[in-house]
């Protein structure tokens, strides 16, 4: 609750890290957009979905680039409640980078199969957004140029934290 359209942005940097080339690319601004199903007593499967996702002014080891989303909406669900916070996923997961000699895509098991995967927290307290660089499939594919920092089938690991406008409660059903 109070459920309907909300807005996210980062509150600090937002990191991508490929986990076999050790890369990483931090991103000065990102901005989420969605909306939260009304109401209590709600399955945690798809409990939001995330329609606009975008990642700016990201550099790092030589890279700029920026992502975009693809393949909206993605579903945010939650697993287990605890002490005021939640945990669960992020699903759906298709995105695009791009900048200055360097292009990818960023999914789970293949490019184009709409099915990456994060693992996120959220807390009700200050409603803020984690996105956890452990629990992913994220994998890196059509790479081209990046100067080989990143590499097509390299894991690739998001983390930042977003606050979440309105803030949401989210209880257990």
């Amino acid at each position: 609750s109070p459920g309907g359209t909300i807005a996210a942005k980062s509150a600090g940097a937002v990191t991508l890290a490929d986990t076999s080339t050790g890369t990483d690319v931090t991103c000065k601004s990102s901005a989420v957009a969605g909306t939260f199903k009304k109401g209590s007593g709600l399955a945690g499967t798809g409990l939001a979905s995330i329609t606009k996702l975008s990642l700016t002014d990201c550099a790092g080891d030589g890279l700029t680039i920026n992502g975009t989303a693809n393949a909206l909406p993605w579903d945010l669900n939650t697993q287990y409640y605890a002490k005021g916070a939640v945990t669960g996923t992020i699903t759906g997961i298709d995105a695009s980078l791009s900048g200055a000699g360097c292009t990818a895509t960023l999914d789970g098991t293949a490019a184009g199969a709409d099915n990456g995967q994060v693992d996120v927290s959220y807390t009700n307290s200050s409603g803020t957004l984690k996105v956890l660089p452990t629990g992913g499939n994220l994998t890196l594919g059509k790479v081209s140029g990046c100067s080989g920092l990143l590499k097509s089938g390299d894991g690739m690991t998001i983390s930042g934290s977003y606050k979440v406008s309105p803030r949401q409660t989210l209880t257990s059903p």
